[in-house]
């Protein structure tokens, strides 16, 4: 569930990436990587699109399930445990994609490489209980 005032935050913050081709241009996360990921709600069935911060490994987008560093999963990876078809919009470029969470030597290296482009997410690791996921995203 997400945390009170995210969903406002979300959608101002897809409003924005929309409205300027891609970029991210207002705020805090202004200039940042973000790609807007729809996922297929693993209860409900429907369509659900959470902006998240990418970067790029030979040609595959990855996307860790950070949280900010919560407890709580992100929604979006129950979505992709269940259904791991996805659509993505970069830039100005929309198309469809499939999800897929690492594990092993693979999510730590996926991870450490996000770490050491944004250490906020070596913070984000240490202040949660849980693994964080990490998930690659290649075109279908």
């Amino acid at each position: 569930m997400p945390a009170p005032g995210e969903n406002s935050w979300n959608d101002n913050l897809m409003a924005d990436f929309r409205a300027h081709g891609g970029q991210i241009t207002e705020g805090r996360l202004a200039g940042a990587k973000m790609l807007l990921m729809t996922t297929t709600g693993a209860k409900t069935g429907l369509p659900h699109t959470a902006p998240v911060g990418y970067h790029l490994d030979a040609g595959r987008y990855v996307v860790v399930g950070s949280n900010s560093g919560r407890d709580e999963q992100p929604h979006w990876l129950a979505n992709i445990a269940r259904n791991p078809v996805v659509t993505v919009e970069v830039g100005t470029e929309k198309f469809q994609a499939r999800a897929r969470i690492t594990t092993g030597a693979e999510r730590r290296r996926l991870l450490d490489d996000r770490i050491a482009a944004i250490p906020q997410f070596g913070i984000y690791e240490k202040q949660t209980k849980r693994e964080l996921p990490v998930i690659v995203i290649e075109r279908a």
